[in-house]
């Protein structure tokens, strides 16, 4: 019987712990589903807004794999820093398999980023979703205008939540914490910006079209920096069609522009999107963030920008940037600092350039930041396809017959399946104590005691 672990419970974890069991080259494979938080799914639970009801439905495909009768959830088990060495956990298992995204967000690299009021967000989405980390990072959200910087889904959503009000919020598992921040919230335009054109913009159409329905909230589009844009009038006439989303997203846009300017009007918020702008840098006043000093930029000619020499200052007292993630070491493992990836062949983890035998990879850390949820399901089956063609040496391996009795000797606690539905009976209770559906426990204490069930 061959063990495995998998460090990380979120898509690219459970789709690599599916692909393990589904396979019949090797019967028998048990798995373990690590994750150093005690509530699975990583992403789907703690990235995905909580008004995209659709796609955090994908939780209950997931949990039909933690489900399976070979694998075993085992949250509250940290790897890496402050956790089990990568060396230490291959001596209980025959293959591990490291699936543990990618946690930071990337910089501006600009001046004035580390002022007050400058803020990732990957951290505003962290506290809508209620992670435990960023449950004492409050945002007050006493900002009249908030600068997204961004142009991707997390942008969008990001954009959203902000011009959303907080009774179309509360239906939802958002915490009660952050719901009560968002009903006293003073924030009445948000700007999102990207600093090339609309054709070249990452978000969805889907996305894009939601911030036009939002109730009480207007979006607005400059119809001169459409107008920059090489494809918005359409292709030249020996020139190649866009993608199909980037014309559904030009026909939005366009639809916009042709509503026309709404300077006069203060009711409701106001999302402003900008294009053709980048920053270069934060700028200051009383010692916090007053605004943000864009370089106006236009196409090169060559499918990318140049600097045009005119810059435009947004006012603004909360920035959030939304460049992207990036990859972050683990100690024990080898990391290419420049990609934020492990460097790894077909997923095999590679160290000095030759495949480290039962270390492999998958997810964000595999590739970088790139696709959506279903792009981790290819790259782990790619993973696991590495890992059982080498299951005859990998048998040779020792393996613990208890990997977590071992666990627990070491110190840890562990929380099982029992102790996650443990957590979930807890949150369904604390919603129907507010009045409202299931709402998230948002701290490590409240969610370590409902998995241990007080009070729950």
């Amino acid at each position: 019987m061959l063990r495995v672990a998998v460090v990380g419970s979120g898509p690219s974890g459970i789709y690599a712990a599916q692909a393990l069991v589904a396979q019949d080259l090797v019967p028998g494979v048990r798995v373990d589903v690590l994750d150093r938080l005690p509530c699975p799914y990583g992403l789907v639970r703690y990235g995905v807004a909580p008004d995209h009801e659709r796609i955090k439905s994908l939780q209950r495909g997931l949990r039909s794999v933690l489900e399976h009768e070979r694998v075993t959830f085992v949250g509250n088990v940290p790897v890496g820093a402050g956790g089990v060495e990568p060396g230490r956990l291959a001596g209980l298992y025959h293959a591990v398999v490291y699936c543990v995204g990618a946690a930071a967000d990337r910089s501006l690299g600009i001046p004035g980023e580390e002022l007050p009021g400058s803020r990732s967000a990957t951290e505003f989405v962290s506290w809508y979703s209620a992670h435990p980390d960023t449950a004492t990072g409050r945002f007050g959200l006493r900002a009249r205008t908030v600068v997204v910087i961004g142009m991707g889904n997390v942008a969008v959503d990001v954009a959203r939540i902000l011009a959303r009000g907080a009774e179309e919020l509360r239906p939802t598992d958002v915490p009660q914490s952050a719901l009560g921040v968002l009903a006293g919230s003073r924030v009445r335009q948000v700007v999102m910006v990207g600093r090339r054109g609309p054709s070249q913009a990452r978000f969805t159409t889907k996305e894009l079209r939601e911030l036009g329905a939002l109730p009480g909230a207007r979006v607005v589009v400059e119809p001169a920096e459409l107008a920059r844009d090489p494809w918005y009038a359409g292709p030249a006439p020996d020139a190649p069609s866009p993608p199909a989303v980037v014309r559904r997203n030009l026909d939005v846009l366009r639809g916009w522009a042709a509503a026309g300017p709404v300077d006069g009007d203060v009711s409701g918020r106001r999302i402003a999107l900008r294009f053709f702008l980048r920053p270069v840098e934060l700028l200051e006043r009383g010692g916090r963030v007053a605004g943000v000093r864009f370089a106006r930029t236009g196409p090169d000619g060559e499918g990318g920008i140049r600097d045009t020499g005119a810059y435009e200052d947004i006012a603004a007292e909360l920035v959030l940037r939304a460049v992207g993630y990036r990859g972050v070491p683990l100690p024990g493992l080898p990391f290419d600092p420049v990609h934020g990836t492990v460097p790894h062949r077909a997923g095999r983890v590679l160290r000095d350039g030759v495949p480290s035998p039962g270390e492999y990879v998958a997810g964000w850390i595999k590739r970088g930041p790139t696709g959506v949820i279903g792009s981790n399901r290819s790259c782990a089956k790619e993973t696991v396809a590495s890992l059982i063609e080498d299951a005859p040496l990998l048998a040779h391996r020792p393996a613990a017959p208890d990997p977590l009795a071992v666990l627990r000797s070491w110190g840890l606690r562990p929380v099982e399946w029992d102790g996650w539905q443990s957590i979930e009976r807890a949150e369904a209770a604390l919603g129907r104590s507010l009045g409202r559906g299931p709402v998230k426990i948002p701290d490590w204490p409240g969610l370590m005691g409902a998995a241990r069930g007080d009070g729950g």
